[in-house]
């Protein structure tokens, strides 16, 4: 049996769920999730508990089995908290500016780079070179701060881009002045 399978998720106040045709449909008072149930596995909604159970052996199932009950968990805790991703951006003359939903990165390119924000998600930026992240589905607010993230990866010289707050890259010695 899954060790994060057979857990019990538990709801808070403010939070409803319901199970409607293979469908877990999550509201809270920051949005509202819909989950796809794979088949074999059974999700029991009751007394403010979701349960996850799994309807056969076979390796593929076995393997949903913790993986659909960790998605549940993060779309409860997801429509209580929102899930935060904050990233820097470090380098001369790079910066970044949000105007609606519509991020622009300057990071030494010949032109300005713009991502649009998908449904749900809200992008930050504090001065010009703190970008944040948040929304209430986990996997869609690592994507997005995962593909600000290429626009620029630091390089490993002088570690300048577009890194994770907090994110360490060692950096590499350069060449050495000939004598």
């Amino acid at each position: 049996m899954s060790r994060i399978g057979k857990q019990i998720i538990t709801i808070p106040e403010g939070v409803t769920a319901k199970l409607e045709a293979n469908i877990v449909t999550i509201t809270g008072p920051k949005g509202t999730l819909s989950y796809q149930v794979p088949p074999r596995i059974q999700v029991d909604i009751e007394d403010n508990q979701i349960k996850v159970t799994r309807l056969g052996q076979d390796k593929q199932t076995r393997s949903n089995h913790g993986s659909v009950r960790a998605h549940l968990n993060n779309y409860v805790q997801g429509v209580v908290t929102p899930w935060v991703k904050e990233l820097e951006v470090r380098g001369t003359g790079y910066k970044a500016s949000v105007d609606g939903d519509k991020l622009t990165v300057l990071a030494g390119f010949i032109h300005p780079v713009y991502i649009t924000a998908p449904e749900g998600i809200t992008i930050t930026v504090a001065n010009e070179n703190k970008i944040t992240v948040s929304g209430c589905n986990r996997e869609v607010v690592g994507q997005v701060a995962s593909n600000i993230r290429k626009i620029r990866p630091p390089e490993p010289y002088k570690g300048k881009g577009i890194r994770y707050l907090n994110e360490f890259i060692k950096l590499k010695a350069g060449k050495t002045a000939k004598a």
